[in-house]
């Protein structure tokens, strides 16, 4: 079966970025919240950028929920939230006031305790694997992975955290529940490691 990927655009994410770094490995892709897309997509993409609330608010007015949840959680197809994507799976968020999430995966987001580290954590990190996971093939502890965020996904289910990245504290860098993966970095901007971990996600087939 061939691939197919649909990114999501809420106007909150460097869907661009996504896009071209897919379509420069060879896959066929398309950014749209159409529900046709979804419907022919094998995998599916959340970007993300800003705050938790603002996300939120945008995704609730721009992207079919239903239709999406129907793709993800019944037909199980793959899906990877990037970034502040990664963190509205949370049950809730308390960034600017308190915010309902996705709750695809149960946890709530945080400002990241950086012990006097400078906010938001803008640098080249690397990623601590702890369970390993499809996403995390071929990716070593020493590469590097571009980050850009202030707040931090504490997953409630330790066996869903697949990395762990430090920056004054550890926090959940990727996370991993069945076919629904997260990584609060972004690989579209992280070169070499990005486009491994991107091929390790388009890749996965959930049997």
């Amino acid at each position: 079966m061939s691939i197919n990927v649909c990114i999501l655009n809420y106007k909150s994410g460097n869907v661009g970025s996504v896009y071209n770094m897919i379509r420069y490995m060879g896959y066929e892709c398309h950014i749209s919240n159409e529900e046709k897309y979804l419907n022919d997509a094998t995998h599916i993409i959340l970007p993300g950028v800003g705050s938790f609330k603002n996300a939120m608010k945008k995704i609730n007015s721009s992207i079919p929920i239903k239709k999406l949840e129907k793709e993800v959680l019944i037909k199980k197809k793959p899906f990877l939230g990037i970034c502040v994507g990664m963190q509205v799976l949370a049950e809730r968020g308390n960034e600017f006031g308190l915010e309902k999430g996705l709750g695809w995966i149960k946890g709530e987001v945080n400002i990241l305790k950086s012990n006097k580290l400078p906010l938001p954590h803008i640098c080249w990190n690397s990623v601590e694997v702890y369970n390993k996971s499809e996403l995390t093939k071929s990716l070593e502890n020493t590469n590097d992975f571009y980050f850009v965020h202030s707040y931090k996904f504490e997953v409630e289910n330790k066996k869903e955290i697949n990395a762990f990245t430090e920056y004054g504290e550890k926090f959940c860098s990727i996370l991993n529940k069945g076919n629904i993966f997260g990584v609060q970095f972004h690989p579209e901007k992280s070169q070499k490691s990005g486009m491994i971990l991107i091929k390790n996600f388009l890749n996965f087939k959930n049997d």
